[in-house]
């Protein structure tokens, strides 16, 4: 994405919300340098109304690109670290007994909020991973039987290190194919680190975006307005095909034990055209699907365990089917 413009505010036009989101790119590299790819898939996941899986090493600004997003949105934006020792209900809230009332009352966890960062989510057990399936997919926390609807937009934005990192638990396959994206935050290029030093150097400060001169580009009204475009975008039938041909040719990949469901396939068909919308289309070419397909598919399959001693990524074997799939003309 190139932003157009670097003052777009609040509006509800479709194109003018298109603008505004494609500024925040500029925006958000105010204080995060060299994570356009990510920028771009936070986006996508927002229109999609998906969530998003950040996987990088410690210290590759996954935390700040999160945060920096929620300011040039101008969302809510609560955040909590997952460690071995956190509770369900310290993410979900829960029922508290007031003694003047004599009566239970329900305390919001940080849950309700429009994007909530998990910090770390493989740091927790799975049966704290999983206290955010409900809100994840429903949208919704139940407690003591009571569903208690989240605010909209409502984003998680999980970070994780990879999983041979000592201390961490992988996700259950559950959990994993209600993230719409997993996306990887490399390391800096060496004129890329070269900048984040010399920030901090000038006295640039990561816990004050106010100061670095992030400022809301776009706001809850141009987020509306794109969603209802995208919802418009045009997808012939050799475009849906070409999705469904794609995720069964993972299922029947020799490197895989587990092909990408039909969950993951109208996934893909949601990315692709929420990216082709972005570009200035309105309608979804073949391209638009093969640039979303790593981020969308790569969470949703599980390789042999010969294949990965191998040396077969998750990406590769995506890489191949893309290759041997007859494209659309």
């Amino acid at each position: 994405m190139d932003p157009t413009t670097d003052n777009a505010g609040p509006s509800g036009d479709p194109g003018t919300a298109r603008d505004a989101l494609e500024a925040l790119r500029a925006e958000i590299a105010k204080a995060v340098v060299g994570q356009d790819p990510a920028v771009t898939g936070l986006v996508v996941a927002l229109l999609c109304r998906g969530h998003v899986l950040l996987e990088g090493v410690p210290g590759v600004a996954k935390t700040l690109l999160v945060r920096a997003l929620a300011s040039a949105l101008e969302l809510d934006t609560k955040r909590v670290q997952f460690t071995p020792d956190l509770m369900p209900s310290d993410v979900t809230g829960s029922l508290v007994y007031d003694t003047r009332s004599a009566e239970f009352s329900f305390q919001p966890g940080p849950v309700f909020t429009n994007l909530l960062l998990a910090d770390e989510i493989n740091r927790t057990p799975p049966k704290t991973q999983s206290s955010l399936l409900e809100a994840m997919e429903e949208r919704q926390v139940t407690v003591d039987g009571t569903p208690r609807p989240l605010p909209d937009p409502f984003l998680v934005a999980a970070t994780q290190n990879p999983v041979e990192y000592e201390g961490t638990y992988p996700l259950p396959e559950a959990q994993l194919d209600r993230f719409l994206l997993k996306l990887t935050i490399p390391l800096p290029s060496r004129q890329d680190e070269i900048d984040v030093l010399t920030r901090h150097a000038e006295g640039f400060n990561p816990r004050d975006l106010h100061a670095a001169g992030v400022r809301p580009v776009a706001g809850p009204a141009d987020l509306e307005a794109a969603r209802a475009a995208v919802a418009k975008t045009t997808i012939s039938p050799e475009i849906t095909a070409y999705v469904v041909d794609i995720c069964r040719a993972t299922r029947e990949s020799p490197s895989l034990t587990l092909g990408v469901s039909p969950r993951g396939a109208t996934a893909l068909l949601a990315t692709a055209r929420a990216w082709a919308w972005l570009t200035g289309r309105d309608y979804v070419i073949p391209d638009d699907v093969k640039v979303l397909a790593l981020p969308t598919l790569r969470h949703r399959v599980q390789l042999r365990p010969e294949a990965e001693m191998e040396g077969v990524t998750a990406d590769s074997v995506i890489n191949a089917i893309l290759a041997h799939v007859p494209v659309p003309r």
